[in-house]
This record gives C-alpha cells, structure tokens and sequence, in this order.
C-alpha cells in the first residue's frame, strides 16, 4: 500500500541531477507501462518488423503459411527456454515471514545468466536489470516455479525474461509473483532468435522494447563498448 515519504533536500548540484535523473527514469517507467502489450497493439513499426520476420521464416518451395523453416544463424524462441523448481524453505524468509525479495532476484538470475550461456555458447556478462516489480509475496513452503527465455538478440546481446510464479497446493493454480528481464553480453556473436506464434512475437516486441530502453553507452569490459540506442532490426 501507499505510504508517506519524507520529501528530499538538495544541498549540492550532483544530487540535484541525482534527483532529476530518479525523476525522469519515473516519467520513463510510467510511459513504459501505459504502451504495454498487454494494453495496446503493437506500434506499426513493430507490425511491420514481425511481419518480415515472419515472411523470412517462410519456405520458398512451398505455397502455404504452415511451412516454416528457420534462416541461417537463428534458433526458434521456443527451443530457448529452461526452467527450475525452487522449494521456499524458511531459512530464506524475512523479517515478515516471508521469501526475502534478494532470495527470489537471486534465483532468477542465476536461471537467467544459465540461458544466456546455454544460447551464445560461452560465459555471459550481464550489463543491465530492468525494474524489479514484486506483484505478490512468496510464503514459505512455497512450491516457486522459474521459466526463463530469450526473447531478443542482437549482436553480442542477449536480452532473457525470467517469470516467477507460486503454485497454489489447494486450488491447482499457479499465481505469477515476479517477472524479471535481464540483458546479457557475450563474448561472440549470438544468433538470432525467431517467434513462431503470436505470443511468441508479442514477447520478442516486449523484449526489444526492454533493450532498446536502456540508458547507455556502459562499458563492460574494454574491448567492449554497449551503446543500445544504435539498436535496429536487420533483416538477413
């Protein structure tokens, strides 16, 4: 629930633009969520990129939408996914009695650097974490399923999500608690990852969006220099 906040003084210049930084990333995270694909339809630019790629997945010796086939260097999105089973036992718990928050951040990331090294083929390193929304907490003796996937590539770049969801023993429902997204760098080139359905696509499209909105330039290592804003889909 909402609760009061002691608003901040500024006393020097730097923590003035710390504040007007903590403030646009705000506006930034506001804007993000209102154009979510759960709320609205792709852009036209996001249409037009999955229609591409869809119409490059097409194979030319056949006449019909059903026979797909991938291009060179890429790799289907379903087949990139792993999953894991946590038991929440209660030495991990918090001062509230329940699943500490860097328990379950830890978990998914662990899962999340596992597919990005499973993808590119070699030890990945992350360069950015996206906000971290806890949607509901994890009591202990939960049974925490983690599913994680990559949904965009670019280059050297590997963007995962990772969702998190408790199974309810007595209803049979499973309840989404976190959802995580991660973008990794590895040390080659990856190849690129394909939709097939439309889920698939809409997840791809939320993937590229993380991605693409991540302040930049941050070097990593100093061979290698990240700056996401030079980020467009090639079609190969």
């Amino acid at each position: 629930r909402p609760a009061f906040v002691n608003p901040l003084i500024l006393e020097s210049p730097e923590e003035e633009e710390l504040f007007r930084q903590g403030e646009l990333n705000k506006g930034r995270r506001i804007a993000f969520s209102s154009t979510s694909l759960l709320k609205m339809a792709p852009s036209a630019e996001e249409r037009t990129t999955i229609h591409e790629m869809f119409l490059s997945t097409l194979d030319p010796k056949t006449i019909s939408f059903r026979s797909r086939v991938l291009p060179p260097n890429a790799v289907w999105m379903e087949n990139s996914k792993l999953k894991s089973l946590e038991i929440c036992h209660p030495q991990e718990r918090n001062i509230f009695n329940r699943i500490f928050g860097g328990f379950l951040m830890r978990k998914a990331y662990e899962l999340g650097w596992a597919t990005a090294c499973s993808f590119g083929g070699s030890r990945p390193f992350v360069v950015a974490v996206d906000d971290i929304m806890f949607q509901k907490p994890v009591e202990v003796g939960s049974l925490l399923f983690l599913s994680s996937q990559v949904c965009f590539t670019q280059n050297n770049y590997i963007q995962v999500r990772v969702h998190s969801e408790v199974a309810s023993l007595q209803e049979k429902e499973h309840t989404t608690t976190n959802v995580f997204h991660f973008t990794f760098m590895s040390e080659k080139e990856v190849p690129l990852v394909f939709p097939k359905t439309y889920g698939e696509s809409m997840l791809y499209l939320d993937g590229q969006r993380h991605f693409n909105s991540m302040s930049g330039p941050a070097t990593v290592r100093k061979d290698y220099l990240w700056n996401p804003r030079n980020t467009t889909f090639v079609e190969n």
